[in-house]
């Protein structure tokens, strides 16, 4: 099998320092070094034009000059994408382009002649069909999405076709979620572990994409480097350049992919609501800060942007643009008063930064402002926050518990805890006490019905993991204890 691995690494303008630290300490240095050390990993790797100034402003030079001799060496392709890390689909074509040209243009600056992207990175993977004109326009190539967009379903993907989009030569690769979420979750410690889990995938002969965000390695989770890189180094993939693609699959299909996200569910396409987590309709607070948005982009557009006073004002535009404020208002499960507070004012500084901007805008702005603080300060002081959090925690998915004892199949519950118990006791015997640790709290989760929250069901890894003959063997096992147990009557008769 052929492996292709994207990395996306960002931060936000005007990062806390703290926090910045962090991040370039325990993910961008330990990422380069182990690049350095390991000459043979081949990564797709996209870097916001607002993180790569950062890095030299606070003096982390030696990150960037790290990657470009990765990437001198044949490493590191260049992925490009919108430089403030804007969702696409929801601004107006030409400031598409600006965020676009912005990324490339910062990254040619300071990478020099070894950044040439040719394919692009959409933030969140927000795809829609005004994307791939642009796209072509600019002279990409391919772009990366999430693989619930090639038609609202998962798990469709031909690994053995190479995709274009209809109308266009642009081509589009899918991120696996199955894989891209096992890694990033931590759910395996072992490359010997992911390889027993996704042995259908090892066995084939198609390419396998996966998508991740850098900071997972290290920041978010201690320790997840050493997967990442002993999978990049292991010689049981064949690994590849997403661009080298197309040379070793020559099965083409065109298709017309679907408005989606990296975080969009099924339900969410049917219904249309793909950025509900940046836009939610039912959101008080989104709505006030895309009207606040669009008015920051009415005014600063109602002037001639080229005028030299316009720079501030353009630059802070850029800025605020950026969907991080937005995705910390969503409460779904991302909640930040800081971030929600701070995109609020740079829209609101974006404008009273506009020469001859009228006091009756300057008005409206803050008004908004106001209205934003108050509503979030009421949503966290009335508990409003914690119980939408709770519907969404309830929402994903119906606990295991539910559908198999409470609908009237108690025994296919029984065999799936007595296999989790032999997979923990097989787990410590081997001394991986990671992964039983793993089985062990899968067990609490499915008892106490805390398993809706997981990225990937621990029954799903299970079954990787055993023979169908096994689940079938067991579930049969206590079906049979139940039968004979079970009276004919509506009422449990005593044992």
């Amino acid at each position: 099998m052929i492996w292709a691995n994207f990395l996306h690494i960002y931060q936000p303008p005007r990062q806390v320092a703290e926090i910045f630290d962090r991040v370039v300490n325990e993910s961008y240095r330990p990422l380069v070094e182990n690049l350095k050390e390991n000459p043979e990993i081949k990564i797709n790797l996209n870097i916001n034009g607002a993180l790569s100034e950062q890095l030299l402003e606070r003096g982390y030079k030696d990150v960037i000059e790290g990657l470009r001799f990765v990437a001198e060496r044949g490493q590191i392709e260049f992925t490009d994408s919108a430089k403030y890390h804007a969702l696409l689909p929801l601004l107006p074509e030409d400031e598409i382009r600006r965020q676009i040209i912005l990324n490339r243009q910062t990254n040619q600056k300071i990478f020099g002649s070894v950044y040439k992207p040719a394919g692009f990175f959409p933030p969140e993977m927000a795809y829609a069909p005004n994307l791939p004109p642009i796209l072509e326009d600019l002279g990409y190539k391919w772009i990366i999405i999430d693989e619930i967009g090639l038609n609202g379903k998962v798990n469709q993907v031909d690994t053995k076709t190479i995709y274009e989009v209809t109308d266009t030569g642009l081509k589009v690769f899918f991120r696996e979620r199955n894989p891209s979420n096992l890694i990033m979750s931590a759910l395996v410690r072992r490359e010997q572990d992911f390889q027993e889990i996704m042995k259908d995938e090892y066995d084939k002969e198609g390419y396998m994409i996966t998508a991740m965000d850098g900071e997972t390695f290290g920041h978010h989770r201690p320790g997840l480097l050493k997967l990442l890189i002993g999978l990049l180094v292991s010689k049981d993939f064949d690994h590849a350049f997403i661009s080298e693609l197309p040379k070793f699959f020559k099965a083409q299909e065109k298709i017309s992919p679907v408005t989606s996200t990296w975080a969009s569910t099924e339900k969410d396409i049917e219904k249309g609501v793909q950025f509900l987590t940046w836009k939610d309709t039912g959101n008080l607070v989104h709505t006030w800060q895309w009207e606040l948005r669009d008015l920051a982009l009415s005014v600063v557009k109602a002037r001639n942007e080229k005028d030299p006073k316009m720079q501030v004002a353009r630059h802070k535009l850029d800025q605020a643009i950026a969907s991080d404020h937005f995705f910390w208002a969503s409460a779904r499960p991302w909640w930040s008063l800081e971030v929600v507070e701070a995109g609020a004012w740079a829209l609101v500084d974006t404008i009273k930064s506009v020469p001859g901007v009228e006091e009756a805008q300057i008005r409206l702005a803050e008004n908004y402002y106001q209205k934003i603080i108050a509503k979030i300060f009421e949503w966290q002081r009335t508990g409003y926050i914690r119980k939408i959090y709770e519907e969404y925690k309830k929402h994903p998915r119906i606990p295991f518990k539910t559908r198999t004892v409470e609908k009237g199949e108690p025994w296919v519950y029984d065999a799936f805890i007595e296999l989790m118990q032999k997979a923990m006791k097989k787990a410590a015997k081997k001394e991986n006490f990671e992964e039983a640790i793993l089985w062990r709290d899968a067990i609490w989760k499915l008892e106490t019905k805390n398993d809706i929250y997981d990225a990937i069901h621990a029954v799903d890894l299970l079954r990787k993991q055993i023979t169908n003959a096994e689940v079938l063997d067991t579930i049969g096992k206590y079906r049979k204890k139940y039968e004979r147990l079970s009276s004919g009557q509506p009422e449990q008769r005593g044992l």
